[in-house]
């Protein structure tokens, strides 16, 4: 009898790189961050095991065309049904009974997103070209769905080997930190008085009615106006729509629970997978976590600086802080924002309104990147 081979295996070590060690340890940490810290585990924990597997000798069987990672990047990357899956989920848990009762909610929700635009103009001054740059800027959303679907339809224009899953992991990753950036830029841009100002929580009455025509007018007017963006803003009212409804809690159910998370297990591992080493490793990767983290404060400012001038215009019944809750982390920037305001004055309660401002962050952020598909399509097919 002869011994066991263990040269294969001994093989498939020795090939491993110091840079896929590299990667294998920021898997690791995603996954750190998501079991100890509980940092959005629902995201970080599959993207940390899919870049773990990416950057192993095993994802030679599993990243090719037969492969797992690549089924499911067909299946569901490539031809964005993942974010629009998880969308319709998004659609089914918000409600918009804050956002329509206050309208002023849908002006601060789309000041909220200017440093997209800001940063998308930076992003093109350093060398990225008209669509890396959108997606790159699109970051500040704090949106992992929207940021897939602008990757999935500009990503064949990108010129920089590994941007796509850069961006893809550097927005889900500023999403798990959305506690740890907001409260100091909240702090740092408010006064101890606008933080303590009372809103009283009286809102007119919102029909029945007007929150189900909602979801049905939005929808007609992205398919007639944003055609680019219509598959995002028609699934996210859709699942909007069968939980205003009232009459299919089943769907409802299945839409917030299994949908959404049978699509953020796939979504999360086949972005992991992409962090491959040769490609993700390189100063283009640094320069988009800078400039996505220079997007989501730019956003979360400009929300904060339009809640200062409301707050002035109103005559001091607006807290500032509703419009750093103007961005599409929804739930949790709403939560922050009553957090930050409960620490001045643990009577003062703006969740309600700051609900409503979240809400308008949500729905502005998908229509933020309609507009820049819409407009950057015809400016690249020239």
């Amino acid at each position: 009898m002869t011994g066991f081979d263990f040269s294969g295996l001994l093989g498939g070590l020795l090939d491993i790189t110091w840079q896929q060690l590299i990667m294998v340890a920021v898997g690791l940490l995603l996954m750190y961050l998501g079991i100890f810290k509980d940092y959005e585990p629902n995201l970080l924990i599959p993207i940390g095991f899919g870049c773990v597997l990416g950057n192993l000798p095993v994802a030679a069987n599993m990243i090719g065309d037969e492969g797992m990672f690549g089924v499911l990047y067909k299946a569901g990357i490539s031809n964005e049904l993942f974010p629009l899956l998880i969308f319709l989920g998004v659609g089914a848990m918000i409600d918009l009974r804050p956002l329509l009762s206050q309208p002023i909610m849908f002006i601060m929700g789309a000041l909220a997103h200017l440093g997209i635009f800001a940063t998308l103009i930076i992003a093109l001054i350093l060398g990225f070209n008209l669509a890396e740059s959108t997606a790159i800027g699109m970051i500040g959303a704090i949106d992992g769905p929207t940021v897939i679907y602008v990757n999935g339809k500009l990503g064949s224009l990108f010129e920089t080997p590994g941007l796509a899953a850069a961006i893809a992991v550097t927005a889900y990753s500023y999403m798990s930190l959305v506690p740890i950036i907001q409260p100091p830029l909240m702090r740092l841009f408010t006064t101890k008085a606008e933080r303590g100002i009372h809103m009283e929580y009286t809102p007119r009455p919102v029909s029945r009615m007007t929150v189900i025509l909602f979801p049905i007018i939005l929808t007609v007017f992205a398919a007639i106006f944003l055609p680019e963006a219509a598959p995002l803003i028609s699934t996210l009212m859709l699942g909007n729509l069968i939980k205003e409804s009232g009459v299919v809690d089943g769907l409802v159910d299945t839409a917030k629970s299994a949908i959404t998370n049978t699509a953020t297990i796939f979504l999360g591992l086949t972005i992991g997978s992409t962090m491959i080493a040769k490609d993700f490793l390189n100063t283009g990767t640094l320069r988009v976590l800078l400039l996505g983290l220079l997007a989501f404060a730019l956003n979360t400012i400009g929300g904060l600086l339009f809640g200062k001038l409301v707050c002035v215009l109103s005559g001091r019944k607006i807290n500032p802080l509703v419009g750093a809750a103007a961005i599409s982390a929804f739930p949790m920037s709403g939560r922050l924002a009553q957090k930050v305001a409960l620490e001045t004055d643990n009577n003062n309660f703006i969740l309600m309104h700051a609900l409503g401002a979240n809400a308008a962050g949500q729905v502005a952020s998908v229509l933020a990147a309609g507009i820049l598909i819409q407009m950057i399509f015809p400016l690249l097919l020239h």
